[in-house]
């Protein structure tokens, strides 16, 4: 794949990560924070994708993976305890 194409894949991503930083401190509410925080951790998957495929280390998928499990059931807990669940 073509360098700058990966730089520009890079550099949106990267955006969405500073857009969904500013979002989760400023929310008003902590849904919104709990959804930018949910967005963050979903572009970052999206970034060891990447990642695996440039640098042709398939480990980065089965991370990616991981991650994203680990970053749904949070973000279940989260809004668990948000409802009162707890």
């Amino acid at each position: 794949m073509n360098d700058t194409i990966i730089i520009i894949y890079l550099g949106i991503i990267a955006g969405g990560i500073l857009l969904s930083l500013i979002r989760m401190f400023l929310g008003p509410t902590a849904s919104d924070r709990a959804v930018a925080v949910d967005t963050i951790t979903t572009t970052i998957v999206a970034l060891l994708v990447i990642l695996a495929f440039v640098f042709d280390r398939y480990i980065y998928l089965d991370a990616s993976l991981v991650y994203s499990l680990l970053s749904f059931v949070g973000l279940c807990a989260i809004a668990r305890f948000m409802e009162g669940g707890f």
